[in-house]
């Protein structure tokens, strides 16, 4: 699915995605990546959520970052997953929010925090 996007805007914006790709920035990656609104997309080394773990989660944010995001969209791929509570426990404490949901509906929830100005950070796996 095509999504709007502003060309004047120099943040990072989901453009489009679909069946085993995110793109970003008229950019297709075809692998799970993680991004916020201003700096690089980078890859995340999962390609399923079943790989997710506590390493992997470091490699998204840091909860002792001078700014860590207000919220993490994890997107979990095709279909709505839950990530066990001992991996969430470190991001909470330090006040960041987590949410998941499949990774069409974390693409568009990124999009429209963004746009709002929110410290937001997506980690989307390819559905």
């Amino acid at each position: 699915m095509k999504l709007h996007s502003d060309p004047a805007s120099a943040l990072n914006t989901v453009t489009a995605y679909g069946d085993g790709y995110v793109e970003v920035n008229r950019v297709r990656f075809e692998h799970a990546v993680v991004f916020g609104p201003e700096g690089d997309v980078t890859a995340w080394s999962v390609s399923s959520f079943e790989e997710i773990d506590a390493a992997a989660m470091a490699q998204v944010v840091r909860p002792d970052a001078p700014k860590p995001p207000e919220v993490l969209l994890v997107g979990t791929g095709a279909r709505q997953r839950f990530l066990a509570p001992a991996l969430l426990r470190p991001l909470l404490r330090a006040g960041v929010g987590v949410e998941m949901m499949d990774t069409q509906a974390a693409a568009r929830t990124y999009n429209i925090l963004m746009a709002e100005g929110r410290r937001v950070l997506a980690a989307l796996i390819p559905a």
